[in-house]
């Protein structure tokens, strides 16, 4: 099949695809617009806004992207070249979405995201945080901030804060849990969150081996 030949069956093959298909995208999807008139600030909003942009996702049949239902690995399997750069449109798309959702402060914990899907889909929950803590120590290096700055205990709280709202994008298995957090007096850290929700997971195991 010449090149030519090949362009023309890719297109053809994106134009035949259903509405219905969570790989279908309108015109309207790449405008750059947001889905939510809702920002998340943080804690005190989470819910709704989380609530406000699964129900965007919905309209859309979007809602595959972050609950691993439409995942790329399928793709690959069928060995799918088209299909499979249409995924990584609509995965770009549904990102741009969930990014421009959120407030400057949250934007700058979630930007380096490759995904929109919950970073801890197909991971463990324990590799999960370790990922998240060796890319947030390659940031940091990265960065560079100076000692100066780092040592200012406000700028600690502030990054801290942006660390708890990226590890708590979780799966809606934690969602129990996770409200139990972003609920709390008193704010933890990452490593007090993992460790709520590490015994969390560890007792309902526990209950389901049990059964």
């Amino acid at each position: 099949m010449s090149e030519s030949d090949s362009t023309t069956s890719g297109i053809t093959k994106i134009s035949s695809l259903e509405f219905n298909d969570p790989l279908y995208l309108q015109p309207s999807d790449t405008s750059g617009a947001s889905l939510i008139t809702h920002k998340l600030k943080g804690t005190e909003n989470y819910n709704v806004w989380s609530c406000a942009l699964k129900l965007a996702f919905q309209t859309k049949n979007k809602l595959g992207f972050i609950d691993c239902t439409c995942i790329r690995i399928r793709y690959e399997y069928e060995d799918d070249e088209v299909l499979l750069n249409q995924w990584d449109m609509c995965n770009s798309v549904v990102l741009t979405w969930i990014l421009i959702s959120l407030s400057e402060d949250v934007y700058n914990g979630q930007i380096f995201s490759k995904t929109a899907e919950s970073v801890q889909c197909g991971q463990s929950f324990s590799d999960y945080y370790h990922k998240l803590n060796a890319m947030w120590r390659e940031y940091d290096d990265m960065i560079k901030i100076d000692d100066i700055v780092f040592a200012n205990k406000s700028y600690q709280e502030h990054s801290q804060f942006l660390k708890l709202m990226q590890f708590l994008g979780l799966d809606d298995v934690y969602t129990s849990v996770r409200r139990q957090i972003l609920t709390s007096d008193h704010v933890p850290s990452v490593k007090v969150a993992f460790s709520i929700i590490f015994r969390d997971e560890s007792h309902m195991m526990h209950s389901n081996n049990t059964v």
